[in-house]
C-alpha cells in the first residue's frame, strides 16, 4: 500500500495534517475549488523563484487566515511589507472575505521535497544535464541530516524520442512505516521537448523514536537550563552584597 499511495494522504490523521482545516458540508465543493484556486492564484504570482513550500488555508466563520511556508519570506512580503499587503487585498476582492497572511520561513529547504523538487526543475528548463542535477540535490539533502532521499524522473529526457523515467535513490524510504516522517512531493519542467515530471521523496526519521542527536540535543538543553538557573540563583546574593558595600560608603561619608 505504501508503494502505491501518496506518503502525505496515507499518514493522514496520524503523523500528517490537513492543508485545508475547515468544514463546511452545504458548501464544499464551491469551497474546495476556491482553495485550488487561491493555491494556484499565489504560486502563479510569486513564481517558483519564491520557495514556496506549501500553503494552508484555515476557514472560521467569514475570516480566511492564509499561512505560507517559504524559503524566501522577503520576496513574498516586500519593501515594508507593500507585497505581502497587495496580495491581500487581491485576495479579498477575489473572494470577498476578510483574509489575513501569515509568512513563515522554511529554515532547512534542502529538507523539504517540494523546493528539492522545483529546484530541479528549475535547472532542467536551463538545460542542464539531468543526471548531475539529481546527485547534487541527494548530496545537499543527505548532508543535512535526511535519513534517506529518493527521486524519480520521467518524460523525453535528454531530448530522446521515447519518453522512460529513471530513479535516483540514497538511503531509505520506509514508505510502509507509518510512524516515518516521510515529505512527498511532484513537479514539472517544461522544455522544448514537452514536460518532465518529478517526484521527490524525503525520509526525516521516525516520529517516534529519538536519535542519538536528538539526545544529545535534549542533554545540552539540560544543561544550559541549569547553568541558568545557577546564575540566577546566585544574582541575589551578588545584589545584598553590593547593597551592604553601599550601605558601608554612604555611612562613612556621612
Amino acid at each position: 500500500m505504501g508503494q502505491k499511495v501518496s506518503p502525505i494522504a496515507n499518514r493522514l490523521g496520524y503523523i500528517e495534517d490537513w492543508e485545508s482545516k475547515w468544514f463546511n458540508f452545504k458548501e464544499m465543493p464551491g469551497l474546495i475549488e476556491e482553495d485550488f484556486f487561491i493555491r494556484k492564484y499565489i504560486r502563479d504570482k510569486e513564481g517558483r523563484g519564491a520557495g514556496i513550500s506549501k500553503i494552508m488555508i484555515e476557514r472560521t466563520g467569514k475570516i480566511l487566515k492564509i499561512s505560507i511556508y517559504t524559503a524566501r519570506p522577503g520576496i513574498i512580503i516586500g519593501r515594508r511589507g507593500q507585497e505581502i499587503e497587495n496580495l491581500r487585498s487581491e485576495i479579498e476582492n477575489i473572494v470577498e472575505k476578510k483574509t489575513f497572511i501569515n509568512v513563515l520561513e522554511i529554515k532547512e529547504p534542502a529538507l523539504d521535497a517540494q523546493l528539492v523538487a522545483d529546484s530541479i526543475a528549475i535547472q532542467l528548463e536551463k538545460n542542464l544535464n539531468y543526471r548531475r542535477v539529481i546527485k547534487r540535490a541527494i548530496e545537499r539533502t543527505m548532508s543535512c541530516g535526511a535519513g534517506g532521499i529518493k527521486v524519480m524522473i520521467s518524460g523525453r529526457i535528454g531530448g530522446i524520442e521515447i519518453a522512460r523515467s529513471e530513479w535516483f535513490k540514497e538511503g531509505r524510504i520506509p514508505t510502509n512505516t507509518f510512524r516515518a516522517n516521510i515529505h512527498f512531493a511532484k513537479s514539472e519542467a517544461l522544455i522544448k521537448k514537452g514536460k518532465i515530471g518529478i517526484k521527490v521523496w524525503i525520509f526525516k526519521g521516525e516520529l517516534f523514536r529519538k536519535t542519538d542527536k536528538d539526545l544529545l540535543k535534549e542533554k545540552e538543553a539540560q544543561l544550559i537550563e541549569t547553568e541558568k538557573i545557577k546564575q540566577f540563583e546566585e544574582l541575589p546574593s551578588l545584589d545584598h552584597d553590593f547593597i551592604e558595600e553601599v550601605k558601608e560608603e554612604t555611612e562613612e561619608k556621612v
